[in-house]
C-alpha cells in the first residue's frame, strides 16, 4: 500500500570526517507537496560545518533507514555529520551510557517513563519556554504534548524536556466496508450511536464485535487499551493522569465505570463473537479474523494500527476493510480524546548541534521526509497531509490532527508489577465473570504492595 516516492537527483553534503553525507531521499524543491521554504529557511540559519551530532534510540532495521533519510536532510541543511546507534537494548543502553558520563547528545527514548527517570536523575537538558510555547501551539492537542513531556528534574521542579515525535493510534475500530453497506449500517460518529449500532445489529440477527485478550504471557492486554479509552470517555484527562500514577486508585467509582463500560461490549454474550466466555480466550492475532468470513462472525473490532499485520494475506485497506476513530460521547463534552503511544526526542547533551536538531524537528519538513515513506504519522498542525506515502496513514493523521486530547497508553505508564502485570491478568478474570469491584480491589492492592 506504501508509495515510495523516487525524486530526482539526491543532494550530497560533506561530513566532517571528509566523507559524504548521506543522501537526501527528495530533492528540495522538486515535490511542491513539500515544505522546503521551512528547510531552506532553517538552513539559511544554521551553519554546523565541522561538528558531530550523536544520537541513540530504539529504531532498528527499516525504522532506522527511515530515521536516516531525515537526519540526511538535517546534514544536508547544516554541514553537521550525525551518528545514529540505534536499536535492540536501547533501554540498557542508555541508562549505562548517561551514569558513565558519555551520553549521546539526543536520545530517542519510546516510554515517557523512562524519560520521567532522566529528567529526575538531572540527565537532561531542559528545552526551555520557546518549544514548550511552540509545542503547545503547533501541535494538534497541544497542552496533551507539552504535558506528556514534561517532567520533574532533580529538584522536583517541573520542565519541558521531551519532544514526541512518530506516533501511534490506538483509538481505531475496524470494519467491512461492504459488510455495512450490505447491512444498510453507517459509521457512528459518537458512542451513544456505537453503543445503539451494536445493539441494532443484536436486533437484525448479527454479532457486533470480535474481542480477543490472549496473547501468551501478555494475556490481557488488548482489554487494558479498552479500559483505557473508557477512562478518557468517561473522566477527564486530569482524572486519567491521576489514575495512571494511582492518586486515583483503581478501586475509585470513576475507574470501575469505566471498567463496566467495557465490560458492556465484552461481558454481553450476544455483542461478542463466540460469546463473553471466548473474549479470555482467543487470540488478539486471530480475534478479527471474524470480519472477513460470509457470513461476517462480527462487523466490528476495536485495535491499534498495527492489526491491519494480522489480517489475511491480500487484505487491502479502505477497500476489504476499513477503520473509524473510536467515538467518544456527545453528551459528556470530554472533545475528541485520542489514546495511542510514541516516541519522544530527549535532550542527554547539550550542544550547539543538539539545540539546531530540536529546532529542526519544529519545522514541516523534518516530519514530511517520513509521512511520505510508511510507518509515521505526526500531530504538528503545519505539515500538508497530501505528503503521507498512502490514504491509511493520512486518515490516521486526521483523527491525530482532529484530537482535543491526547494519552499514552495507561497501562505503560504504570509500574510493571501493575501495568504489565495484575492490570492484565485482572481484566482477564473481569471477563472471565468476577465483578469490577473485586478485580479492582485486587489491582489496588498489588500497587499498594510495591509504594
Amino acid at each position: 500500500m506504501t508509495k515510495h516516492l523516487l525524486l530526482g537527483a539526491a543532494v550530497l553534503a560533506l561530513a566532517t570526517s571528509g566523507a559524504l553525507a548521506r543522501e537526501m531521499k527528495f530533492a528540495p524543491g522538486e515535490d511542491a507537496r513539500f515544505h522546503w521554504d521551512s528547510f531552506d529557511s532553517f538552513k539559511a540559519s544554521h551553519d554546523l560545518t565541522g561538528q558531530k551530532l550523536v544520537i541513540d534510540g530504539p529504531w532498528g532495521g527499516v525504522d532506522k533507514a527511515l530515521f536516516e533519510t531525515v537526519l540526511a536532510a538535517f546534514e544536508t541543511a547544516t554541514g553537521a555529520s550525525v551518528d545514529y546507534n540505534g536499536g535492540d537494548g536501547f533501554e540498557q543502553r542508555i541508562m549505562v551510557n548517561v551514569e558513565a558520563g558519555s551520553p549521546p547528545d539526543v536520545a530517542v527514548v519510546p516510554q515517557p517513563g523512562l524519560a520521567a527517570d532522566l529528567a529526575r536523575r538531572g540527565k537532561l537538558v531542559p528545552l526551555g519556554a520557546e518549544a514548550q510555547a511552540w509545542l503547545a501551539g503547533n501541535y494538534a492537542a497541544g497542552q496533551s504534548w507539552v504535558d506528556l513531556g514534561s517532567y520533574a528534574g532533580p529538584d522536583g521542579t517541573k520542565a519541558l524536556y521531551g519532544l514526541f515525535y512518530k506516533i501511534d493510534l490506538k483509538s481505531l475500530v475496524w470494519y467491512s466496508p461492504e459488510n455495512f453497506e450490505d447491512a444498510g449500517y453507517e459509521v457512528p460518529q459518537t458512542m451513544e450511536e456505537l453503543k445503539a449500532l451494536t445493539e441494532k445489529i443484536v436486533a437484525d440477527g448479527g454479532t457486533p464485535w470480535c474481542i480477543g485478550l490472549g496473547s501468551g504471557p501478555a494475556t490481557g492486554w488488548p482489554a487494558t487499551d479498552w479500559v483505557e479509552d473508557m477512562m478518557l470517555r468517561n473522566n477527564t484527562p486530569e482524572d486519567y493522569d491521576a489514575w495512571t500514577t494511582n492518586a486515583l486508585p483503581f478501586t475509585d467509582p470513576k475507574v470501575l465505570a469505566a471498567i463496566d463500560d467495557f465490560g458492556w461490549f465484552a461481558k454481553t454474550d450476544a455483542f461478542v463473537a463466540g460469546g463473553a466466555g471466548a473474549v479470555g480466550a482467543t487470540d488478539f492475532r486471530d480475534s478479527p479474523k471474524g470480519l472477513f468470513t460470509s457470513p461476517p462472525q462480527c462487523y466490528m473490532h476495536r485495535q491499534a494500527s498495527f492489526i491491519p499485520s494480522f489480517f489475511p494475506e491480500g487484505t487491502q485497506i479502505g477497500e476489504d476493510v476499513d477503520f473509524f476513530y473510536f467515538p467518544a460521547y456527545a453528551g459528556k463534552d470530554l472533545g475528541k480524546p485520542v489514546l495511542g503511544a510514541g516516541t519522544v526526542f530527549v535532550m542527554t547533551r547539550e550542544s550547539a548541534a543538539a539545540k539546531a536538531f530540536f529546532e529542526f524537528l519544529q519545522t514541516p519538513i523534518a516530519h514530511e521526509i517520513w509521512m511520505a515513506q510508511t510507518g509515521f504519522l505526526t500531530p504538528l498542525k503545519t505539515v500538508n497531509p497530501e505528503v503521507y506515502g498512502d490514504a491509511t496513514l493520512k486518515k490516521m493523521g486526521e483523527i491525530l490532527l482532529n484530537a482535543s486530547t491526547f494519552r499514552f497508553d495507561g497501562s505503560d505508564l504504570m509500574p510493571g508489577a501493575v501495568g504489565a502485570g495484575t492490570f492484565w491478568t485482572g481484566m482477564v478474570d473481569y471477563v472471565g465473570g468476577k465483578d469490577s469491584a473485586t478485580v479492582a480491589a485486587e489491582i489496588q492492592k498489588s500497587w499498594d504492595a510495591i509504594k
